[in-house]
């Protein structure tokens, strides 16, 4: 059956389109039903919406925020535009000019944080380490299957993860796998192979899968190929 999906969904619509007709989710496969989708674009429709209201309002705190603010006043800032900039990554449609605004107040907090750190050096590198992590918290999200997995309410249960992960593009595959350390990587290549072997003898053609399991696969040397 063919449903209207949108071009660019919400976490709720995109997790549907992952399971619908997919084998990885479920043998017979299953697919989703109309209403369903209808209620999931509708739900990640207001999620938007109520974003959108609540950056107005987290903008204006911003530039509220007097000069001399304390520095837990502008950490809590920076916080929560860290929260809202993790929301976007995850919402329907485009957002790229919220995010890009977002980024640039988290810029502006992180540079008055460091100001007030004056010249403690050990402040200064938690703070550098800190910024460090944010960056590559970024660049994660940057892939909506992360934006999904890393969501307070994730559409994703934890039987589903692998069939997310072997149904997601390369980019996607290649970031949700920095979520995980090395054993929890080689226990989801275990579970592939038992999961892609099932299939094969129910007759599924499971060459697209097999792909991406490859990348969850140890190397010779250790680490995932």
């Amino acid at each position: 059956m063919e449903l209207p999906f949108t071009h660019k969904p919400g976490r709720r619509e995109r997790h549907l389109r992952r399971r619908h007709g997919n084998p990885l989710f479920a043998w017979p496969a299953d697919e989703v039903a109309p209403l369903d989708l209808l209620e999931a674009q509708r739900a990640d429709h207001e999620e938007m919406e109520a974003f959108r209201d609540a950056l107005q309002v987290l903008v204006q705190r911003a530039l509220d925020l007097p000069p001399n603010a304390g520095s837990d006043l502008v950490l809590a800032l920076q916080q929560d535009l860290e929260r809202h900039y993790e929301q976007a990554c995850g919402l329907a449609e485009d957002h790229s000019r919220e995010r890009a605004a977002l980024r640039r107040l988290i810029d502006l907090t992180a540079k008055a944080i460091r100001r007030a750190s004056g010249t403690d050096t050990l402040a200064q590198s938690e703070l550098a380490a800190g910024e460090e992590a944010r960056a590559i918290h970024f660049r994660l999200l940057d892939q909506p299957l992360v934006a999904d997995l890393l969501h307070p309410q994730t559409p994703i249960s934890p039987e589903e993860l692998l069939p997310s992960l072997l149904t997601a593009t390369p980019a996607e595959l290649a970031a949700a796998l920095e979520l995980f350390d090395p054993d929890q990587v080689r226990e989801l290549a275990a579970q592939g192979q038992a999961l892609l072997a099932r299939l094969r003898a129910q007759g599924v053609d499971t060459r697209a899968a097999g792909a991406r399991l490859l990348t969850l696969t140890p190397s010779p040397g250790g680490a995932p190929s």
